[in-house]
């Protein structure tokens, strides 16, 4: 798919992975919507990009804000082309505590925002999505992009929730793909290592360096734009369809 004049929302897109796919995907003339909850970050990005790009908030667990951000990006640019999910986060919290067994609310809330969050905005986009014009010949009607986590396979200690969410996200991309593939929608996932984004620029130094020194190649924390960029080659290689892609300089996480 040409990314230029196409319309695109990120969720999560206010900062981080996110913010950086959305400054790459405008930076290649698409229209986007910043979608987020954190108002005062993307409202100042829109305002930074200016023209075709607007912000809308957005709770990705809240199936109403999730609507109402399609609602605006079919009002404003009459079509939605691209979606990445970003949105997400984590919890430390072992199965079994000294004094308690782990949160089930926390549990909960993970698998809502990073698993239930993803799949609402997949069905709500997506159903916008047929309605495009593919044009002629095999073109795609829309192309989604989920992030999930190295954490997806070799999940840490007390990252239950937090790999369960991600590992679902892997385990629905490919028959979301056999769904959507006869109305002509791509979707892929990508899984990330360690990546330089603000949650991990608050992390102290020595374990920044550690973290780091776990990575074969490079020894060296994910650059969002990095992210961005694969993100850009799945939108627009044809073939990319149904796969989940490790990006994460080779590393396997160990047990802690």
């Amino acid at each position: 798919m040409e990314i230029k004049g196409k319309t695109a929302i990120i969720t999560g897109g206010a900062s981080g992975l996110g913010a950086a796919t959305v400054r790459r995907l405008h930076g290649l003339g698409a229209r986007v919507v910043i979608a987020d909850f954190n108002v005062q970050g993307g409202e100042t990005l829109a305002a930074e990009l200016g023209e075709n790009a607007v912000f809308t908030k957005m709770d990705v667990t809240c199936s109403e804000e999730v609507q109402a951000g399609v609602n605006l990006a079919m009002e404003r640019f009459g079509a939605i082309h691209i979606l990445v999910n970003c949105a997400g986060t984590g919890a430390a919290m072992r199965t079994v505590g000294r004094e308690a067994p782990h949160d089930l609310d926390v549990f909960k809330k993970i698998i809502n925002i990073n698993l239930i969050g993803t799949f609402d905005a997949i069905r709500l986009a997506a159903f916008q999505m047929q309605k495009n014009d593919p044009g002629d010949g095999n073109k795609d009607r829309g192309v989604i992009v989920n992030t999930a986590s190295a954490a997806a396979f070799d999940g840490q200690i007390g990252q239950a929730s937090y790999s369960a969410s991600k590992a679902a996200i892997v385990g629905m991309t490919l028959p979301i793909a056999r769904d959507l593939s006869p109305i002509g929608v791509r979707i892929c996932t990508i899984a990330p290592g360690i990546f330089d984004t603000p949650l991990m620029m608050a992390a102290p130094d020595d374990l920044r360096a550690s973290l780091a020194q776990q990575i074969p190649f490079p020894k060296r924390f994910g650059k969002p734009d990095e992210f961005a960029m694969l993100a850009q080659q799945i939108i627009e290689n044809p073939m990319m369809n149904g796969e989940t892609i490790r990006l994460d300089g080779a590393i396997r996480m160990g047990a802690r």
